[in-house]
Parts: structure tokens; C-alpha cells; sequence
């Protein structure tokens, strides 16, 4: 099973408010957020993470502005290894209040097929270097992983409060909070738990993918790097409801024309009028057992599956579009919240299918059973913040 260690966190000093200089993930922050974010605060987490500049130059800008931050105490390494307990506070799509909570560690980076640290959907293809890039300069783990343990008990060993190391309250009002934990015992109770069980990748596919072309690409070099590139910065939590908040990604159509696509999903689902889309349609789908296509000027139609259409289809939304709508010449796009989704077709999409977030359950025995599901399942929720904790590859 995979190692999961404890490191000597890069994180900043005390001094400096927690909530002005770290940013969300690089992948959900268009350029404009990225550079309100860096206008707002010369010390964000942007300007490494997403740094600036022309492809050659913007990653060594990145790599001299860690190095710089390090020297003048920007940032503080503590100084034994630790384990992050990370807590977050939030309501959710439904309008539940919720709680969950994880530990950042270094997770051991596998080969592809192995059984210690599994895929949990499949992926769209990503062409860019960035991310391959910023590791090459920085020789850092700037933004987390999402794994999920299977490990039964993980939870409960983080249950107990660490010692506060930074709280932020985002504009969405999610409460993150940071416990830092340097108790030998502790720590090696974390660790020994989420080594015992494989550790399904929930979030950051690709931030993998690219560990594991760093560590194979480093792999003959001296020195620490190479030891320290089997490892790679990794936000678990137990695969269970109290550590888990899942919510749906809706599919967004350009093609075909939204009579012919309504046409093609009536004979899979049978269909009803639902009204005027509206955001309590969410809730309501829950109740009723059915998905919810919304047309351009947001007449909505109820989509409840007729069992005989979809016979051997796994017990997923999403696999059940992808199965009623193959070979259509469909074109689909992804899209998380009820408000974005449907803003797209004011945009030109010829349709919506709202969908129901995958149950835990559900989850869980697609893991055990080896099994993936089609791309965009899943939208794991709340996103962890990046800045709070960094890993080095060769602190000093």
C-alpha cells in the first residue's frame, strides 16, 4: 500500500493575514481572477503558482520569487515534519451545512495500473507542460492532490484538534481551517492508516500524472531530489459521508439543435414538463429520481430513466447520457452550479442536462470493484485552497 509521510511544511509566516495571499486552485481561476488575485496582494500565492510572463522566463520567475520569499521569511518551514489537519465548514448545493475534514501529507507517486493509488474517472486529455514545467523550476508541490482512503477509521484519528496554524473565511463562506500535528505518536498512527488501504485519486488527475513524469524524469539525478520526487503533496480524507461532499458537473450541449436533442432523450427517459428552471430543481431531482434538461429560454423538462433502456448501465447520470446519446454527434462541455450551467445558454448551448451528484456509496463501490467512471462525474467539493502548506523537494 502507499507510503503517506509527514514533511517539513512551507507555510507563511504568521504575520501575514492567511486570507490575503492564498488563492484557489490554478485550474479553476480564469486570467482575470489570477490577476486580481496578484493586484490585490504582492505576496499572493498566484505569483508563484500561476506566475507571470512568457513561457521561458514566467517558471525561473516563479522559482527566484519561492527562493526569495523562503530567504526574507515570506514563508516559515517548520522544523521537524508534520502533518496538516485541514478542516472545512460549508453549505453545500443543497443548502446544508457541512463539515469535513483531511490531512496533507506526501503520498508515494505509483506507476500507472498499480493497485496502491487508484484513478477514480477517466480523463479528458491535457496537452500543456505547465504544471511539468513549474515542478522542473521550482522543485516544489505548490497545490495538493484530492485522495480518497478506504481506510475505515481515518476520520476518527483526526477528529482531535492540532495546534491552529491559519484560518480564512472565503468570499463563498466556506471556513477552512489549518491544524499543524508534530506528535511522533500521531503522526504515525496518520500515516500507518493511510497506508494500510489503497487511496483513490478524487481531484488532480493530472497533478499526478505530472509526479509521476517528474519522478521518472529525475529519477537517475544525485543528490535528494530524485528520493524526494517518489512523493507528492496529497489532501486525503476517508471515502465516507462525514469526510465527503459531492456535487454534480452538468453537461452543457452545443450540438444537435435542441429539438433533436430533446427527441434522442425522450426515447431513454420518459419526460414531463417541469416549469421555469429554477435553482430548487437540484433538490427536487433527488426526489423524484430524475434528471432535468433545461432549453434555451429556460423551459425545463423533467428526464426520469426508463429501467428497461438502461439495463447493464452503471447507476450514474452521467453514464446513463453518455449511453442514450452515443453515436448522436452530441458535443458536450462541463459545467459545476446550477447558475453557470444554465447561464450557457445564453451563450449558444442548445441545451442542459442537469444531473444528481454521485452518492458516496457509490463511490466507494466503483473503487473496490477496479471500475471508472465516464469523465466529469464528479465535482468534490469545497476546493482546497493553495498557499496554506507548500513541499519542498530539498528543504535546507
Amino acid at each position: 500500500m502507499p507510503r503517506f509521510e509527514p514533511f517539513r511544511a512551507l507555510r507563511y509566516a504568521p504575520s501575514l493575514p492567511l486570507a490575503d495571499v492564498v488563492a484557489p486552485p490554478y485550474d479553476v481561476i480564469n486570467r482575470t481572477q489570477r490577476d486580481r488575485l496578484a493586484a490585490s496582494n504582492g505576496r499572493n500565492i498566484v505569483h508563484i503558482d500561476v506566475p507571470a510572463g512568457t513561457d521561458g522566463d514566467r517558471y525561473h520567475g516563479a522559482a527566484d520569487l519561492l527562493a526569495a520569499w523562503t530567504e526574507d521569511g515570506t514563508f516559515v518551514r517548520d522544523r521537524v515534519p508534520t502533518f496538516t489537519i485541514y478542516r472545512m465548514a460549508f453549505t453545500d448545493d443543497l443548502g446544508r451545512r457541512r463539515e469535513t475534514s483531511g490531512v496533507l501529507g506526501a503520498l508515494e507517486v505509483v506507476d500507472s495500473g498499480s493497485a496502491e493509488v487508484l484513478p477514480h474517472e477517466r480523463t479528458t486529455p491535457k496537452d500543456s507542460t505547465d504544471r511539468l514545467d513549474l515542478t522542473r523550476a521550482t522543485r516544489a508541490n505548490l497545490s495538493p492532490v484530492w485522495g480518497l482512503s478506504l481506510r475505515r477509521g481515518l476520520a476518527g484519528l483526526l477528529a482531535e484538534r492540532a495546534e491552529l496554524v491559519g484560518e480564512v473565511v472565503t468570499a463563498e463562506g466556506v471556513h477552512h481551517r489549518f491544524e499543524r500535528v508534530d506528535d511522533p505518536r500521531r503522526i504515525a498512527a496518520i500515516s500507518a492508516a493511510v497506508a494500510a488501504e489503497p487511496v483513490l485519486i478524487a481531484d488532480g488527475h493530472h497533478r499526478y500524472s505530472i509526479s509521476r513524469a517528474y519522478r521518472d524524469e529525475v529519477s537517475g539525478s544525485t543528490g535528494d531530489v530524485a528520493g524526494a520526487a517518489t512523493l507528492v503533496l496529497t489532501y486525503v480524507a476517508e471515502l465516507a459521508e462525514p469526510s465527503l461532499s459531492v456535487a454534480a458537473i452538468h453537461r452543457v450541449y452545443s450540438s444537435p439543435a435542441t429539438e433533436d436533442l430533446i427527441e434522442r432523450l425522450s426515447q431513454w427517459f420518459d419526460t414531463k414538463p417541469a416549469g421555469a428552471a429554477r435553482s430548487d430543481l437540484l433538490a427536487e431531482m433527488l426526489d423524484r429520481g430524475s434528471l432535468c434538461f433545461v432549453a434555451p429560454g429556460g423551459d425545463a423538462t423533467w428526464l426520469t430513466p426508463r429501467a428497461e433502456r438502461f439495463a447493464g448501465v452503471r447507476d450514474l447520470d452521467s453514464a446513463r447520457l453518455e449511453a442514450a446519446l452515443e453515436g448522436s454527434g452530441a458535443v458536450v462541455s462541463y459545467q459545476h452550479g446550477y447558475a453557470e450551467a444554465v447561464a450557457r445558454l445564453d451563450e449558444g448551448a442548445t441545451g442542459v442536462v442537469l444531473i444528481r451528484p454521485v452518492s458516496v456509496p457509490e463511490i466507494l463501490r466503483t473503487a473496490t470493484e477496479g471500475l471508472l467512471m465516464p469523465p466529469k462525474s464528479t465535482f468534490f467539493t469545497p476546493k482546497l485552497l493553495t498557499g496554506p502548506v507548500i513541499r519542498e523537494f530539498c528543504p535546507t
